[in-house]
């Protein structure tokens, strides 16, 4: 079981070869093979008082800009994968909805995993909502690549960050490859709830025993948040235990695709200083 098939997302030419690199290291692990998205901005200018006609001129400037940064992106894309022997495919779309076309998310509805940058801006922006929404719609996992991290590594201890939610454990199977190749897994409880089915105390154990009937190498922690949100825990967690990869659901008190990373969710991956693999 593996990754066979893997998107990566490439926005720019600033983290187009640190999304390739990552892609192809995984191609690597896992005999897969990547495929190259890029979605290229359809030009658009706002229409200004009185005339509200735009120039035609400046419109394809813009288009050009965009499409100078395709070819960016697609050439370094190409020759990293070809350089490596990566079995590979390039696919760029113009589209004025970003990652939220249709045909983006369709393409990311046939693949394993998707692989894409956290970016360095730390607050919400449209392109952070975009890949939000295109994570919803989707229905993959995403692999997020901290931009602190600018080379691939080996992905030898994990943390699943758990509490008994469907997203929990829908991330939880999707990352049983990487689960599986680790040398160490730890199921990581905050503040556990009672249940009809598990006290707090068992909180993480069945999915613990799952996992090792996999062949997991995992451990279960619980800890207490001593009134710290659970996401701070969670980012002392990561760091005390020099995690490579975080596993999380992303979800939200709220329904809304807007809101889709919600609490821990968002300040995890504002703050991620390692791989994280989100799925909804």
């Amino acid at each position: 079981m593996g990754y066979k098939t893997i998107l990566a997302v490439l926005d720019t030419p600033k983290n187009a070869q640190q999304i390739t690199d990552f892609s192809i290291s995984l191609a690597e692990q896992y005999q897969s093979h990547v495929i190259g998205l890029h979605a290229e901005a359809l030009a658009t200018v706002p229409l200004v008082a009185p005339m509200e006609i735009p120039d035609p001129s400046t419109v394809q400037a813009l288009q050009d800009m965009a499409h100078a940064e395709t070819l960016d992106v697609e050439k370094i894309f190409r020759e990293r994968a070809t350089r490596n022997g990566t079995s590979h495919e390039w696919r760029s779309f113009v589209s004025s909805a970003g990652f939220s076309a249709s045909s983006l998310v369709d393409s990311a509805r046939n693949v394993d995993l998707v692989i894409a940058a956290q970016g360095e801006n730390t607050v919400l922006s449209e392109s952070r909502a975009e890949l939000e929404n295109f994570l919803f719609e989707s229905g993959r996992p995403v692999l997020l690549v901290p931009y602190i991290l600018k080379e691939p590594k080996p992905i030898k201890r994990v943390l699943v960050a758990w509490n008994g939610s469907r997203e929990a454990a829908r991330a939880t199977f999707d990352a049983l490859p990487f689960l599986k190749a680790a040398e160490s897994v730890e199921v990581f409880s905050v503040d556990p709830a009672e249940t009809r089915t598990q006290s707090a105390a068992m909180a993480g154990a069945e999915i613990a025993a799952t996992l090792a009937r996999h062949g997991v190498n995992v451990t279960v922690v619980r800890q207490e948040s001593d009134h710290l949100p659970a996401s701070a825990a969670i980012e002392n967690r990561l760091s005390d235990s020099s995690i490579d990869l975080l596993v999380m659901g992303a979800y939200s008190h709220k329904r809304w695709w807007e809101m889709l990373f919600g609490g821990v969710t968002r300040t995890v991956l504002e703050s991620m200083t390692a791989l994280t693999l989100l799925s909804r």
